[in-house]
């Protein structure tokens, strides 16, 4: 599999993130390997808190909170999703597969050999982090969704599938503003979709910028050159562009068998699940009712709503998500 990988002078001094790199390569799927950086900070023997980014940030999105995890005792795993931060990226976005990340993160947690893992999970960290979690579920101690799912077009009938694909084709490529504005509306359901179709096809897309159209804050300078380190033009941008399109809404995707079969293991997760959403967040608003209300290890958990946080919710409130994650691993642990 061909890729590309940032160089490394990308990643120098770069604010609040002065944590050395490790790295680890995980088989492509077709007879080579991909290399997988990844930080992993605290104590060797401590609890381990392995955080899953989403699209389009990396580690970086962690640096807020990995301080307050070590601070209380815990290791700290924060790898990169292939594609992204200091990780390989594959040129093709057809490589970018949902099978093929799922199979890259097993990879990722078995060649580490961790075990007794609190997952904390965002955005695509969930969709192929649950995953990861329904096929290994010894190795898992507890969960943190946080602005995350895991789509199944549940409710929606196979005959849809054709008018969705066809409202997907009619709406046009949107600058920024205009396809923020579309999405907070989802007018008849699309809003999603003029997301996909930025992403796949806008021509100046600038990770950054999506970062900042989410924040609570303006971001700095600095912080600006952190979100686009990794992505130095545009043969860099494979994945963070490809990642919507692989969401399983339609009902023919090609995932949604596998996601479908992951809910019924879900079902019957019973270890401690929690549920830590924002309240200012457009696409995964009201997310987290299904995970309460289906998943056994949800029941009688002190799940929480971060105020005023956006989407990428490390970025705002990371310090109180961390806090939560501690107290929710205080009061469940391991026996």
């Amino acid at each position: 599999m061909e890729f590309v990988r940032t160089p490394e002078d990308r990643f120098t001094g770069l604010d609040g993130y002065p944590f050395e790199p490790n790295y680890v390569s995980v088989a492509d799927g077709e007879g080579g390997e991909l290399r997988m950086h990844y930080l992993d900070e605290g104590p060797a023997d401590g609890e381990t808190i392995l955080c899953i980014h989403g699209q389009p940030t990396w580690s970086y999105l962690y640096r807020k909170m990995i301080p307050v995890f070590v601070a209380a005792g815990y290791r700290v795993i924060v790898p990169d999703i292939l594609g992204f931060g200091k990780s390989d990226k594959p040129k093709l976005r057809e490589n970018y597969t949902y099978a093929n990340h799922v199979i890259w993160m097993n990879g990722f947690v078995n060649s580490l050999d961790l075990t007794d893992i609190t997952l904390v999970c965002q955005d695509w960290g969930g969709l192929i982090g649950l995953r990861v979690v329904t096929e290994n579920p010894d190795l898992f101690a507890r969960v943190v969704t946080a602005n995350t799912g895991l789509p199944d077009a549940r409710g929606i009938p196979d005959e849809a599938a054709t008018v969705m694909h066809q409202a997907y084709d009619s709406i046009p490529a949107l600058p920024p503003l205009e396809m923020g504005a579309k999405l907070r509306e989802n007018e008849n359901g699309t809003g999603f979709m003029y997301w996909i179709k930025f992403c796949a096809e806008y021509p100046d897309f600038t990770i950054s910028e999506v970062v900042s159209m989410s924040a609570m804050g303006e971001l700095t300078e600095e912080q600006i050159r952190a979100y686009d380190a990794p992505f130095p033009d545009e043969s860099y941008k494979a994945g963070a562009r490809q990642f919507p399109s692989l969401v399983p809404i339609f009902p023919d995707g090609p995932e949604i068998p596998a996601n479908r079969k992951a809910w019924e293991l879900l079902k019957q997760f019973k270890k401690p699940f929690l549920t830590a959403f924002s309240d200012r967040d457009p696409v995964t608003a009201g997310g987290y009712k299904r995970f309460q209300e289906d998943v056994p290890g949800a029941q009688n958990q002190k799940h929480v709503t971060i105020e005023g946080a956006g989407h990428f919710l490390q970025e705002d409130k990371g310090d109180e998500l961390a806090n939560v994650v501690i107290d929710f691993m205080r009061d469940n642990p391991i026996t």
